[in-house]
């Protein structure tokens, strides 16, 4: 049986009424987005992109360095 619901405050909120025992195995999959989704997405995040002074000649490779101390590549 599938049930559609989407994500509130980081739970799962069911579109309608669910009425399952206590303790019930679920499974959540995450439906696809539309191409309208993403497409706003990618607007979104592109206001940022080109914003950031002062970065290492590096900082892109070696991301994971400069924020969390692994080694170099």
């Amino acid at each position: 049986m599938t049930y559609k619901g989407h994500v509130k405050n980081g739970a799962v909120v069911m579109d309608q009424p669910v009425a399952l025992p206590e303790g019930t195995p679920v499974e959540v999959a995450v439906a696809k987005q539309s191409s309208d989704e993403k497409h706003h997405f990618r607007g979104a995040i592109m206001e940022f992109a080109g914003k950031v002074t002062g970065l290492p000649e590096d900082a892109s490779t070696n991301v994971d360095h400069y924020l969390y101390g692994h080694p170099k590549q």
